[in-house]
């Protein structure tokens, strides 16, 4: 009997440990169901009821470009987008919609969404300077890097189903698959596989939903400039997210992977502001068919950017380069010339400021052919797209003079009364006498500017020297960067620094060259509208800029606008500034400008020149600033194969015109300044 009690006292432990947790179960269980049919029942009745829930972005509308007085360049029209959802286009059909859609997108010259970097014509090879997308395409189709285009392809066939279809017809889907897989669409990633399309085609989509189940037509923003041709190398364009892009802001938390984002010109430089914050919203649909929409987060609109651009000032100026081209081809067809002008551009600047008021390149394209025409453009041979204002390099010839004489005064290599003597033929050196176009005999620096004497430069730069010529040209801007915010070149200073980069050895007699704008230098329009503000100022430097302030989107808060800043104060005395800006008067009263603003009723300030060139023609260049007494703008023009400097002086003459005495209706009409609210 002991011994069966002792067998049994473990098993009774046992059973009532067993016991004692079934029971702690069945309390917890008890409780559980309590607070699902009790204490959070409705909480806990709507989700299960729910079948689905997603989140969507709401598209923020982006910032607008307006001018200076509030006049739009650059606005937003509502438009139409095809775009697919995945919540309800079956993965099954996807091929085939594909293929449909492109058709009829085909018919009507429309174009489709199609990031795959392999040409669209047999044998699809790679694409050409798209090195990254290439890698990027690899690395998604889990290929080594010494594939072939042709692997490629036969990978994408594979993955998206696409054995059955033409060649072609595998081309055109891979590349809208492709595109759907960068852009990671899902259901809570739709994927816009058109953009901007006709009504024509949104009607038929819409006319045929049956047939189209998960194909979406949305509406959307598109950029529209009321002036096209207005200012289109200052405004640049927008254009979905690149791979190489997308690596750079996908952790801003900013861009969605099918975003837009500025490309080029202001559109680039302006991104930070231009750019709105997309909003959110979460799409609930029930068990019973019941949908409901919560916004999670508003959108809010992008900024709009303030440029210093006068669009009035900014037609006028586009007008008449124009027209002095025009004048000067049909002048050059009366003597047989051959050479045609095909590229000019004008600056206009404010003195004070720094604010560009006006940048030309001719010749000018219309931002709707760059969207429709881009190839043609690309590849024409007078090169619309390139801005010659601010990339073009040009040797500044006789306008770089004004610069020796501050400089000469400024070291005191001369003063106001010195006399440098001119007999047509330079004989300081017994192997290299480089001539002037006159006999000017001993003359001072004011007359030597009005007179644009050779030999009295060639002469004045000698004595400088080229240490201290571009230390202090250096100063005025040539050869510097500007600051302009969508770009630039900085030019070439003539001068041992540059002749040893480039392999060359510097002489004497480049230094006189260089004295009268000619050896190496060569300045960019936007450099020499620096330059003479700078004279005009009186030696403040100001930093170049388009963008004037920041407004909210809908012009009634300003969000930023310290725009203004001081690049440097040369190291040059009031005097010699006071001599130099003398001469440059002379040259408008009984100079080589004289002819255009000899009986002008405001005092300009103006020098001409006539530069050298690689066809054999001069170039044409004019600087000035105006009124005299207390300048408010500076303008540089220059025509390719102009000329002479005093040819052109008319172009700045209209401006002026339209500056200061608003004559700007023989070109653009009646529109008058609206400042902003």
């Amino acid at each position: 009997m002991k011994y069966y009690y002792q067998k049994k006292k473990p098993f009774f432990k046992r059973f009532i440990a067993l016991i004692s947790a079934l029971v702690i179960v069945l309390f917890c269980f008890t409780g559980k169901m309590v607070e699902l049919q009790i204490v959070n029942a409705d909480t806990y009745l709507a989700q299960a009821d729910t079948s689905s829930y997603r989140t969507l972005t709401v598209s923020a509308a982006r910032g607008e470009i307006i001018d200076r007085y509030g006049r739009p360049l650059v606005i937003n029209r509502e438009g139409f987008n095809i775009v697919f959802d995945a919540a309800y286009l079956p993965t099954s059909k996807l091929n085939d919609t594909i293929l449909i859609l492109t058709d009829l997108l085909t018919e009507n010259e429309q174009k489709w969404t199609d990031n795959l970097p392999l040409k669209v014509t047999k044998p699809y090879g790679f694409s050409e300077d798209m090195d990254y997308s290439i890698g990027v395409m690899k690395s998604e189709l889990e290929l080594n890097d010494y594939a072939t285009a042709q692997n490629c392809f036969d990978a994408m066939i594979t993955r998206y189903k696409l054995q059955g279809y033409t060649a072609s017809q595998q081309r055109i889907i891979m590349g809208v698959r492709y595109s759907m897989q960068l852009a990671d669409y899902s259901i809570s990633l739709p994927f816009t596989f058109a953009e901007d399309v006709d009504r024509k085609i949104v009607e038929i989509i819409e006319e045929n939903s049956v047939d189209f189940t998960g194909v979406v037509i949305k509406a959307a923003t598109f950029r529209e400039y009321p002036d096209p041709e207005v200012a289109s190398h200052l405004l640049g364009t927008v254009g979905l997210l690149t791979a190489e892009e997308w690596a750079d802001v996908k952790d801003s938390g900013k861009y969605n992977m099918n975003d837009k984002i500025g490309k080029s010109g202001i559109e680039y430089a302006a991104e930070e502001y231009l750019k709105g914050q997309d909003g959110k919203i979460a799409i609930v649909q029930t068990a019973s068919g019941e949908t409901t929409t919560e916004i999670i987060r508003e959108s809010i609109a992008g900024n709009t950017v303030q440029l210093t651009i006068d669009k009035n000032l900014q037609k006028v100026a586009q007008q008449a380069l124009k027209e002095s081209i025009t004048q000067i081809n049909e002048e050059n067809r009366k003597t047989s010339s051959e050479h045609d002008v095909t590229g000019a551009a004008v600056v206009v600047t404010e003195v004070q400021t720094g604010e560009i008021l006006a940048a030309v390149s001719y010749p000018y394209y219309s931002m709707d052919d760059y969207k429709k025409n881009y190839e043609k453009l690309a590849t024409d041979k007078t090169m619309p797209l390139f801005n010659r204002a601010f990339y073009g390099a040009y040797e500044p010839g006789s306008t770089f003079k004004p610069a020796v004489a501050l400089i000469g005064l400024q070291t005191n290599t001369i003063n106001t009364d010195s006399l440098l003597g001119c007999n047509k033929v330079y004989t300081r050196f017994d192997d290299y006498q480089p001539s002037c176009l006159g006999t000017h005999g001993y003359i001072n620096v004011s007359t030597a500017i009005s007179k644009s004497c050779n030999c009295f430069f060639f002469e004045l730069g000698y004595q400088i020297g080229i240490t201290d010529l571009n230390k202090y040209c250096k100063q005025l801007g040539l050869g510097a960067e500007t600051g302009v915010e969508i770009g630039e070149s900085t030019g070439i200073l003539a001068g041992p620094e540059y002749a040893d980069r480039v392999g060359k050895t510097w002489n004497a007699g480049d230094t006189i060259q260089a004295a009268i704008g000619q050896s190496d230098n060569n300045f960019t329009p936007l450099q020499l509208a620096q330059y003479t503000a700078t004279l005009a100022s009186g030696g403040t430097r100001y930093k170049n800029h388009l963008i004037k302030s920041i407004c909210s989107y809908s012009l009634n808060k300003t969000v930023k606008s310290d725009f203004v800043s001081v690049l440097n104060q040369t190291d040059i005395s009031a005097d010699a500034y006071r001599a130099v800006k003398e001469g440059m008067l002379r040259v408008t009263e009984d100079g080589t400008a004289h002819a255009t603003f000899g009986d002008y009723s405001i005092k300009v300030a103006g020098k001409t020149g006539t530069a050298q060139s690689s066809s054999g023609i001069d170039n044409a260049v004019f600087i000035g600033f105006a009124p005299y007494d207390d300048p408010e703008i500076a303008i540089s023009i220059i025509i390719e194969n102009g000329g002479h400097g005093s040819t052109i002086a008319p172009v700045a003459k209209s401006i002026f015109d339209a500056y200061f005495y608003n004559l700007n209706d023989v070109y653009i009409g009646q529109e008058t300044n609206t400042l902003l609210p």
